[in-house]
């Protein structure tokens, strides 16, 4: 008779099989596909740099323009690349359900951890690149950068399992929840410093979690750095535990219509 494997075994067994699954069609799936997901961000930030560069803008808050708009622009796309390859993860890996070891979590949790190595490995290369170019890119609080970046990825996590329950109970939220993610890049401080936003619409921006992170990521960067009263990694926490949690309930509630949509 076949000795019963341990659970948990066969968890991090079906994780770390979907997470080199993952690992090689989001690096090799078509020409060049490691190169495109270093030069969507390395874009974005050259293209805001120009910009600011353009009207003659040197320093943001006390801190170097082109380091405080690398810094945010990569907490960002953590949050937003994680939210989507997690809550688009059941509908990529549908063939392995047929597999009763494999549960609809999984391949969230692998794309998530996937996507934090991906966005580590990338920040690391933009700021060594920007240090190369003259720019102090460490951070005086590398601790506060961490807990933010945490964060951040915490409730992308959280929102992407929310996200693919939604789109499979209701299919037309697909389009609300893209339409929701486009003003996110505004709303959350990406290319406008929360200290220059009057009130009473600052009170409105700091309602989102993301904006939160992205200035505390920022404020770990510069000790000198002038942000926004009212900051929080509190707050952001809630989002992600509880958003966490939520997803995580949602998923045990609705595991058969997931797997079988």
């Amino acid at each position: 008779m076949a000795e019963a494997r341990n659970p948990l075994i066969v968890s991090f067994a079906v994780w770390k099989a979907i997470f080199l699954r993952e690992a090689l069609d989001r690096l090799f799936d078509m020409r060049a596909a490691w190169f495109w997901l270093l030069a969507e961000p390395a874009l974005h930030i050259g293209f805001l740099v120009f910009v600011f560069t353009a009207i003659s803008l040197r320093t943001v808050g006390n801190a170097d323009m082109a380091v405080w708009i690398i810094v945010g622009m990569l907490a960002f796309f953590l949050f937003r690349r994680t939210a989507v390859q997690v809550t688009y993860a059941i509908d990529s890996n549908q063939p392995f359900f047929a597999y009763r070891q494999v549960k609809p979590f999984d391949p969230a949790i692998a794309r998530a951890v996937l996507e934090a190595f991906l966005m580590s490995f990338i920040s690391i290369i933009i700021l060594a690149a920007a240090m190369l170019l003259g720019h102090e890119t460490l951070p005086s609080d590398p601790l506060l950068v961490v807990q933010a970046v945490f964060g951040l990825w915490l409730f992308g996590v959280g929102y992407g399992l929310v996200a693919s329950v939604l789109m499979v109970m209701i299919p037309e939220m697909e389009h609300v929840l893209k339409i929701l993610m486009l003003p996110l890049y505004l709303i959350s401080g990406v290319i406008m410093p929360l200290a220059a936003i009057p009130q009473p619409y600052l009170d409105l921006l700091l309602l989102n979690p993301i904006a939160h992170g992205i200035e505390l990521a920022r404020t770990g960067f510069f000790s000198y750095y002038h942000t926004a009263q009212g900051l929080s990694m509190e707050y952001l926490y809630a989002w992600g535990i509880i958003s966490l949690f939520l997803g995580l309930m949602l998923y045990r509630r609705f595991a058969l219509q997931l797997v079988m949509k």
